[in-house]
């Protein structure tokens, strides 16, 4: 089996064997058939093979070739008498010539090959004039030669026009994907400051009053309140985790703040704050894309919020399912929530459901016919993520 290169290579080059091998046979058959040919021998068959082998060679070598095939067509035509179908395969490699940029060389073959035929004509006409039939065929092959010429420069004009414009096509690609990517990186960095002035100092007042709170209970001789310790965990937590994403934001690259692998923290601040949970994994776990663990785990927080929030005393349970095609994330509650009360969804849920969707997965999201909520989220792991 050829390598991919020289299969290439061979794939280019067929259209020229072929052509080569179709001319060859027409002037042999011409040779043959025509009354006033001279006998076709071996000699005149090399001569033919010489021309199919420089014209299946002449896309890589057109200059070699041309001057190959314009030398083996004269010889021919001195020897057979073949006529104006002798120029045809000169033709061919005077227009890839002129397409390949080599005009003073198809020019200068066209002009050779012309001279050769005329003065070889006028040799052997009986009174050593031309006649009207090689004025004739030789004004033809003359319009032949200068419609090859003009069709290679032609085709090499376009073919630069096209190289110009898909250039272009790519530069004007590149320059909007540039705008675009200062503009997202500048949009980031404009977040990155609101959070900054407005969000990190409301968190880093409640994180130093929850602080002021739990050490002036501890100077009194009291145990400060689990509410308290959950507040000033979770204050803590939460100013780590928005360091994290300003980072990111003010960074070109992303970094993966958090991932399935955090669940048991997320489960562990939950407990703090007064809210049971229980974590579940069911499968082998595995890596999965990137973007998959991050939207399982903003599930997983969301839905914990949203029991916090809405549940009452309740208790939820964490389920992570590595399935072999697909990523199940479930979290579920024995709240006050019952299929009577339809819940209306809020900016958590859609949220929730807009990150799932967007990695091909689906989200559910009801009260349970049992009592309580459950939030259903799968994402493929063999599609578009």
């Amino acid at each position: 089996m050829w390598p991919p290169v020289y299969s290439s290579l061979m794939r280019r080059d067929l259209p020229y064997v072929l052509s080569g091998l179709v001319l060859g046979v027409f002037l042999l058959g011409n040779a043959a058939l025509a009354p006033d040919a001279a006998p076709v021998r071996a000699v005149d068959v090399a001569l033919v093979l010489v021309m199919a082998a420089s014209l299946a060679a002449c896309r890589r070598y057109p200059v070699v070739a041309l001057v190959a095939v314009t030398a083996a067509m004269l010889a021919l035509h001195v020897r057979v008498h073949s006529g104006a179908s002798a120029g045809f395969p000169v033709l061919g490699a005077v227009y890839v010539a002129a397409w390949r940029g080599r005009r003073s060389a198809a020019a200068l073959a066209s002009i050779v090959f012309l001279g050769g035929f005329l003065a070889h004509d006028i040799a052997v006409a009986p009174d050593g004039r031309p006649g009207q039939l090689i004025v004739e065929r030789t004004a033809l092959l003359l319009g032949w030669f200068v419609a090859a010429n003009v069709a290679g420069l032609v085709a090499r004009q376009r073919r630069a026009y096209l190289a110009q414009v898909e250039q272009r096509a790519i530069e004007a690609e590149r320059t909007r994907e540039e705008v675009a990517l200062r503009r997202a990186g500048e949009e980031r960095l404009r977040i990155a400051r609101d959070l900054h002035d407005s969000l990190t100092h409301s968190i880093s007042v409640i994180k130093v009053q929850a602080g002021v709170a739990v050490h002036l209970a501890r100077k009194h001789g009291e145990e400060p309140s689990s509410a308290l310790l959950a507040i000033q965990e979770a204050s803590s937590a939460a100013m780590r985790e928005l360091r994290a994403t300003l980072e990111v934001l003010r960074s070109p690259s992303d970094v993966d703040l958090v991932g399935l692998a955090r669940v048991g923290e997320l489960a562990e601040r939950t407990r703090a704050a007064g809210l049971p949970v229980q974590v579940a994994v069911t499968g082998k776990p595995r890596d999965v894309p990137a973007e998959v663990d991050q939207a399982g785990y903003r599930v997983v927080q969301e839905a914990l919020t949203n029991v916090a929030r809405h549940a009452g005393r309740a208790t939820a349970q964490i389920h992570v399912e590595y399935a072999p095609a697909q990523l199940i994330v479930s979290v579920t509650d024995d709240g006050q929530a019952s299929p009577t009360r339809p819940v209306t969804p809020g900016v958590g849920l859609r949220g929730m459901r807009e990150r799932v969707v967007g990695l091909g997965g689906t989200l559910q999201a009801a009260a349970r016919d049992s009592g309580g909520f459950g939030v259903r989220a799968t994402f493929p792991l063999d599609g578009p993520v």
